[in-house]
């Protein structure tokens, strides 16, 4: 879930890293790590067995919550110290066009935009909230742990044959990756393994929010 790979330009200089090449993080919360990023959700977007309910109804909530995170960044990008100000600017002009690029897709897939937030919806909203009270190195840490569980599940959802490839494509791209990376230059997990254990029980919860009803 957040920012997508596909709105971001490489900055020069950076090094470049490719979604294939990002593997899951060794250590405390491994199962977590697991649940958040091999999800049934996942599987089913890989095998093309997701129903398009469920998809849609994760999709529009997911468009719900981007909105919530630009939000959150916005306030962090506020606070950030200097060296951390290009890759939250960065990450927010992304997320600004991914809304565009949700309303996009909302009107090719018949998707109602202003669907009430759901609960795994909702709980998310409460710890961007929460977030904002917290010192800065504990949100930027948050911040990364969304991004990275969100860039290892689309990979882990890549195949050749699923026809939801388009989605895929967009959510793990070089450029995603390499965002990624630079959060994780900011972020401190084992300084705050707490919250990093509660950023992936909120993912697990929002992939199970969108089979919920199947």
């Amino acid at each position: 879930m957040s920012l997508r790979g596909g709105h971001f330009r490489q900055s020069s200089g950076r090094r470049t890293a490719t979604a294939a090449a990002v593997t899951s993080l060794a250590g405390v919360h491994d199962s977590l790590w697991t649940a958040a990023t091999h999800h049934p959700f996942l599987d089913a977007v890989r095998d093309g067995t997701i129903t398009d309910s469920a998809f849609d109804r994760w999709l529009a909530q997911d468009a719900l919550f981007v909105a919530d995170l630009l939000t959150f960044q916005a306030r962090l990008l506020a606070r950030a110290p200097r060296q951390a100000q290009a890759a939250l600017v960065g990450g927010c002009s992304a997320l600004v066009a991914e809304l565009d690029w949700f309303e996009d897709q909302a009107a090719r897939r018949g998707l109602n935009m202003e669907a009430a937030p759901l609960q795994a919806t909702l709980a998310y909203r409460e710890l961007l909230q929460r977030l904002d009270t917290e010192p800065y190195e504990a949100a930027i840490t948050a911040l990364w742990v969304i991004e990275r569980v969100y860039l290892l599940a689309w990979t882990s959802a890549a195949s050749d044959s699923t026809p939801f490839g388009e989605f895929v494509e967009h959510w793990s791209t070089p450029e995603f990756a390499d965002y990624v990376a630079a959060l994780g230059d900011l972020a401190a997990p084992d300084k705050h393994e707490d919250l990093v254990g509660d950023v992936l029980a909120l993912e697990v919860a929002f992939w199970d929010m969108a089979l919920s009803a199947d």
